[in-house]
């Protein structure tokens, strides 16, 4: 499957419509990539903020308290690689330890921009780096694809729709 919000828009006259074939591509793009393997979902969480990451920052970082997060991120960057690959894992399983619930009670601007951060610490090689290596499963690909395909509002809603998600709120216990 294909998502092209320019295409979409010039073949529907109602833009009402239209609203709505985007909106359906932003759940569809954010389902398929829920469904990926942890990994590959960690994996398209990096591309997604290493190769867009110009584009996320000022979003995500506009509106986030980042130093909320200044605790956690710097319990995670103590961690051995190993430990650190565990947390991220940890988070998109919605494990329930005590850095996954302190994650949890973070705002959702907040999570983006906690991303963000592991991100570039995984590049600079602080965090657990991607490894050089690592292929993702062809589901993955496509819908990274997809993801590169839809505008940064929708790219940075099907980021947001994934990272609320993850961890576990202590507060909803």
């Amino acid at each position: 499957m294909t998502f092209a919000a320019a295409s979409v828009t010039s073949r529907v006259s109602n833009p009402y419509l239209a609203e709505i074939e985007v909106a359906n591509a932003v759940a569809i793009v954010t389902a398929q990539i829920s469904q990926l393997t942890v990994d590959d979902q960690l994996a398209l969480l990096w591309y997604a903020y290493t190769e867009a990451g110009r584009s996320v920052t000022p979003a995500a970082l506009g509106s986030a308290r980042l130093q909320l997060a200044e605790g956690l991120l710097n319990r995670v960057k103590q961690l051995s690689y190993a430990d650190q690959l565990q947390f991220m894992r940890d988070l998109v399983n919605r494990a329930n330890n005590e850095l996954t619930r302190a994650y949890g009670v973070l705002s959702t601007n907040t999570k983006l921009a906690l991303w963000y951060q592991l991100a570039e610490w995984m590049t600079q090689g602080i965090v657990v780096p991607m490894p050089s290596d690592y292929i993702s499963a062809p589901e993955a690909v496509q819908a990274f694809e997809n993801l590169k395909k839809l505008d940064m509002g929708q790219q940075i809603t099907i980021l947001r729709n994934l990272v609320v998600d993850m961890g576990v709120d202590p507060l909803a216990l």
